[in-house]
Formats: structure tokens, sequence, C-alpha cells
């Protein structure tokens, strides 16, 4: 199998699928669509992780959830992806202390499909690499993120350039919010 990651420009995938936004009995799930995303004129950052009840993972999951004010303070939509069912996906948030209090969905990709699309999917396991996204409010993709499956990614990182996009200029390396682009103005 060949991965092509949906790159750079592109359109993100039309979506509609299962999302666990709860842990409280009757609540749990939610229909979450890309055209309801895309129709609220926010960013969208979604990170996949490969599997759900693993070590690495909840680190990372953890980590976004420690920075979701900082997401929807930027205007973005945070939203947390794997190839796990929903049901594993409410066990899981229920069985693991750093997972009960999540303040975003975390998104059942049952049948693959997006993550075929996004062309993130291992070879062998048919899994989610960890991949993160960085859409825009038109829904074209403007960062894509793919680490192995043994590494854990760095959130304030993709903090950082999601900051950059939003500037709509050019910023230099290591660049950070509130230093002067290479146009001069200060974000």
């Amino acid at each position: 199998m060949k991965n092509v990651t949906l790159s750079l420009g592109s359109k993100f995938p039309e979506f509609k699928k299962t999302a666990v936004v709860s842990i409280e009995k009757g609540k749990e799930f939610y229909e979450l669509s890309s055209e309801e995303l895309k129709n609220s004129g926010k960013w969208l950052v979604m990170f996949w992780w490969p599997k759900d009840f693993t070590f690495v993972c909840p680190t990372e999951i953890a980590e976004f959830n420690k920075h979701y004010q900082d997401f929807v303070d930027r205007d973005a939509i945070l939203i947390g992806a794997s190839t796990d069912t929903e049901y594993v996906h409410v066990a899981w948030r229920r069985d693991h202390e750093d997972l009960r209090g999540l303040q975003f969905p975390m998104l059942a990709d049952t049948s693959k499909s997006l993550a075929d699309e996004l062309g993130i999917l291992e070879a062998n396991e048919k899994i989610a690499y960890r991949a993160t996204f960085i859409v825009d409010p038109q829904g074209i993709v403007r960062w894509v993120s793919l680490y192995d499956l043994n590494v854990g990614r760095n959130v304030k990182e993709v903090l950082r350039v999601l900051d950059a996009l939003q500037t709509d200029e050019l910023c230099p390396c290591n660049w950070e919010k509130g230093e002067a682009t290479l146009s001069g103005k200060a974000n």
C-alpha cells in the first residue's frame, strides 16, 4: 500500500461521523459533519492517534485537552480522531483518569474512510498514523504533520503554526505569537 497523504492546498474531505462528546449516560454521542464545521467559519485542528487503550496516545490527548482553551481563543475547533469505534472511545474516556474531562470530540472513523482519504492509514494494521491537520475556515488544508506510531507530537508547535497561519504574513523560523513577522507587523 502506498500512502498519499492529503497535502497543503487540498480541500479537506467531506465526512459525517459519530463522535464521543461526553461520558454522561445518554449524552455520549454526537453526529459530527464537515458541513457543520465549515459552516462555523472557524479553523479546524484535527489530530489523529493510532489506537485507544495505548501508552503514548493518552499523553497527547491529555496535552491537547490542557491547551483546549488556547485553540478556542484562536477561533479553532479541536477534534481528536482514531479508527476505533465510538464505544471504545467512551469506554477509554471512562476508564482513563486523564481522559474523563475532555473538552473536545473524539471522532470515530470506524469505516476508516476518512483516514483513507487523508492518506494516513498504516499499511499493516490499517490504523491511523499520528497526523495533525490545520484547516482554514474555507476548508483548505494549510498544515499537515505526520509522526511515526511510537513518537508523540508537540502541542505547542501545533499552536505556534496555527498562530503563524492566522497572521497571513511571512513568519520566519521559530517565529512565535507577539513577535514581528517579516513584514514588520507584530502579531
